[in-house]
């Protein structure tokens, strides 16, 4: 008598290893052929040290989504602009390992080839609404993938180290400021 296999094959762990290490090998040749190809520009936008026009287009979709709750709404274009000048600050003084990293979650996400299949987002990010954003952040916040945990993570930390930074952000949450000496 043969052994019958289970109705739903559940992923074994040398299962998941391979598709960890697949996955990773498509976001590394993704991240590459991005930056190759010249998809992804390594000159800074107007205005700021590190971040690029791409990086640009994603934050300021992301940036208000993650700050949903901590900013009145009618100051929440503002709050984004400081925020991204703070981070692009905190990205400026970063290792260049960091950095490139930090450049290439950038890129994936940026990438239209890439942005869809990991983040559900299939147009532009301009067009995203604030919905899709907190889907796209929710999957990778719980997903399977330890790769796609690491990048919301990544991004979370980044986004609130940068808004947080700045005193306008210390009101909303108590903090009275640093003490004076």
């Amino acid at each position: 008598m043969s052994p019958s296999l289970p109705a739903t094959p559940a992923l074994s762990r040398r299962g998941l290893l391979k598709f960890s290490l697949g996955a990773s090998a498509f976001l590394a040749t993704a991240g590459l052929g991005a930056s190759l190809s010249g998809c992804s520009s390594s000159i800074p936008a107007d205005g700021f040290a590190i971040l690029r026009r791409a990086d640009l287009l994603f934050l300021r979709a992301l940036v208000p989504v993650m700050l949903n709750g901590a900013v009145a709404i009618e100051k929440m274009p503002n709050a984004v602009a400081d925020t991204l000048h703070s981070l692009d600050n905190a990205l400026n003084h970063l290792s260049p390992e960091m950095l490139k990293l930090t450049q290439q979650l950038f890129d994936v996400l940026g990438m239209a080839v890439t942005r869809g299949p990991l983040t559900g987002i299939w147009g532009s990010w301009e067009n995203a609404s604030a919905d899709e954003i907190r889907h796209f952040l929710d999957r990778w916040e719980n997903s399977s993938l330890s790769l796609l945990r690491m990048g919301h993570s990544s991004l979370l930390q980044l986004v609130m180290m940068a808004w947080y930074s700045r005193e306008q952000s210390w009101v909303h949450c108590g903090y009275p400021g640093p003490p004076t000496v």
